[in-house]
């Protein structure tokens, strides 16, 4: 759950200032929704008849598995929309030595 303060191998530094990345939690929060109305839609469309607690048990353990993988991402995508991150593919890094 620990960010690296450096890259290893271009050394961009990743937290422009302290408590950089608290803005990515609406980002997460927004995986999150997202993640629950797809799970909601399929658990509708092929199990209808279902009870709430369905909804709720799949929903929760969804969000609980993918709470990491989410988190990290969230933080990801904060760093390249407002940390002026810019992808460079390893051909263009060789062209630019």
């Amino acid at each position: 759950m620990k960010t690296r303060t450096h890259c290893e191998v271009c050394n961009v530094r990743f937290e422009k200032e302290p408590r950089f990345f608290d803005g990515a939690m609406y980002i997460s929060y927004a995986f999150s929704v997202g993640l629950f109305l797809v799970s909601a839609f399929i658990i509708y469309a092929f199990f209808h008849p279902v009870s709430e607690n369905v909804y709720l048990i799949a929903i929760i353990s969804e969000v609980f598995l993918l709470y990491p993988l989410m988190f990290r991402y969230a933080r990801i995508f904060y760093l390249y929309i407002f940390g002026g991150l810019k992808y460079k593919s390893e051909l263009e890094r060789t062209e630019n030595n």
